[in-house]
């Protein structure tokens, strides 16, 4: 046996103890192998089509099939490129599921809209996001899902409360694409927000309906931002409120930049960090509470109840700060 085979052989060996040592503990390598399957969507230089997304289907079926009859240290191998796979397949289709049309020319005119979302733009304009969406002049098939006008003009003179229909005179125009290369690609952030085109207004807006039954979430979670702010005068309680509801609105560029420069900038925008210390308080308190009270705790899983009493916390929090780690855009 020649040196080269013999290493080859070790190697195998190697390889397949490194495999068989790791079996019960490569679930976690499932989210990464699904990650690189959506790198991997996001990297394409075209949009695949129905043709590949048939092939790829095909191979994840083939190789969780072999894996059956396949040596057990060849398994994973197979179950990974499955999840890679099957990672561009979620993304393709998460693109093609959030599809809406998109401005393809500059507007102006009248654009009237249901409020959705109030934040601040790099300009400090107050920035509007309007969904129902109605254009004049433009079929109802070309006009965008969502869009979204700064507010260059006089302060608004009515109550921006979400849910209500406004009216008013944009200018209108696509999102744009990175403004260098490799950065941030804000015509891709704006399909997947299916917003279809961003503008500027001077002229005053004008509410044509109030609220109806929709929007409550957004409703609530403003109403408690604006309590916050009622509370905590000045930038103190716009952080406040950015940090537990996840409106910046009321925030002002020269705050947003002391936390870009400071590197804090991360902490207004609702993640791991603040749905773990919410849950992690939520879930102590729960728990010592229930055990303080000898009578439940010998005869209820109080551990359990305390960790469904945190949960329901945290998806609350969730659904108050807005439902996503960044609701309006980089920050």
């Amino acid at each position: 046996m020649s040196h080269a085979h013999a290493f080859a052989v070790r190697l195998c060996q190697t390889i397949t103890l490194v495999w068989l040592s790791q079996r019960g503990y490569l679930f976690g390598w499932v989210p990464v192998c699904l990650a690189m399957g959506i790198g991997g969507y996001f990297l394409l230089k075209f949009e695949p089509g129905a043709t590949h997304y048939a092939v790829l289907g095909l191979g994840m079926a083939v190789s969780l099939v072999a894996s059956r009859w396949l040596a057990p240290e060849v398994r994973p191998a197979l179950w990974a490129l499955s999840l890679v796979a099957l990672g561009g397949v979620l993304a393709g289709a998460r693109a093609h599921l959030l599809a809406e049309p998109v401005l393809g020319w500059r507007y102006y005119g009248p654009v009237q809209g249901r409020l959705v979302a109030l934040d601040r733009s790099a300009s400090d304009a107050l920035r509007l996001t309007l969904d129902q969406v109605v254009l004049t002049g433009i079929p109802m098939d070309e006009i965008p899902a969502r869009v979204r006008v700064a507010l260059h003009g006089d302060p608004p003179i009515v109550p921006l409360t979400p849910g209500t229909t406004l009216i008013l005179t944009a200018h209108l125009s696509p999102p744009g694409g990175p403004v260098e290369p490799g950065g941030f690609d804000f015509q891709r952030h704006a399909w997947f927000q299916q917003l279809g085109a961003v503008g500027y207004t001077r002229t005053p807006v004008l509410r044509l309906r109030p609220p109806g039954q929709g929007q409550w979430i957004t409703r609530t979670r403003m109403a408690l931002s604006a309590r916050v702010q009622s509370k905590l005068e000045g930038e103190a309680g716009a952080f406040a409120a950015a940090i537990m509801t996840g409106d910046r609105s009321a925030m002002g560029q020269d705050t947003l930049t002391a936390l870009r420069v400071s590197n804090l900038a991360h902490l207004l925008a609702i993640s791991g960090l603040h749905m773990g210390l919410l849950t992690g308080f939520v879930f102590a308190a729960l728990r010592l509470g229930l055990a303080a009270i000898p009578s439940l705790n010998v005869r209820w899983p109080t551990r359990k109840l305390a960790a469904i009493g945190a949960f329901f916390a945290a998806a609350g929090y969730f659904a108050l700060s807005g439902g996503t780690s960044r609701p309006n855009g980089p920050l």
